[in-house]
C-alpha cells in the first residue's frame, strides 16, 4: 500500500501543459519589453565608444604634431600614428599601440581630413549607415 502511494505521487509530480504555457507566455512578454531597450542601449554605446576613440586619435595626432612639427599628410593618413612614415623626421611613436585603434565600432576605419573643415584636422566616422548625416546610431561622430 505504501508502494502505491509513492508511485502515485511521483506520477503527479511535474508541471502541466497549461503551467508551462503560462511560464512561456510570461517569458515572451518580458523579452518583448526588454529586447528593444537592450538594442537601443547597444546602439548608443557604439556611438559613445566612437566619440571616445575619436578623442584618443586626436590626442595622438597632437603628440605626433609636437614631435614631427606637422600633422600626418593625407597620403600618410592615420597609419602614421602606428608606424613611422619615411617622411616624418622626429617621429617618436607609436602614438597608438595597435591598428585596431583606427577602426570604428562598426568595423570601418576612421576618416581623416587635413586641413579639416571643422578645425585643423578632422577625425570622424560616418556611423552605422556609412553615409554622411544620419540620426541615432547612423549619426556621424567627429572630433568637432
Amino acid at each position: 500500500m505504501i508502494k502505491n502511494l509513492t508511485s502515485r505521487r511521483r506520477g503527479d509530480a511535474g508541471f502541466t501543459l497549461l503551467e508551462l504555457l503560462v511560464v512561456l507566455a510570461i517569458l515572451g512578454l518580458l523579452a518583448a519589453i526588454i529586447a528593444p531597450q537592450v538594442i537601443k542601449y547597444l546602439g548608443t554605446s557604439r556611438t559613445q565608444t566612437a566619440k571616445v576613440q575619436v578623442q584618443n586619435v586626436v590626442a595622438a595626432l597632437e603628440l605626433y604634431r609636437l614631435d614631427v612639427g606637422r600633422y600626418p599628410t593625407p597620403q600618410e593618413g592615420l597609419k602614421a600614428l602606428v608606424t613611422a612614415p619615411t617622411t616624418a623626421t622626429g617621429w617618436n611613436g607609436p602614438y597608438l599601440r595597435k591598428d585596431s585603434a583606427l577602426v570604428d565600432p562598426w568595423g570601418d576605419g576612421y576618416l581623416y581630413r587635413v586641413p579639416g573643415e571643422h578645425g585643423e584636422v578632422d577625425v570622424y566616422s560616418l556611423g552605422s549607415d556609412k553615409q554622411p548625416g544620419g540620426t541615432g546610431e547612423a549619426q556621424d561622430v567627429g572630433s568637432w
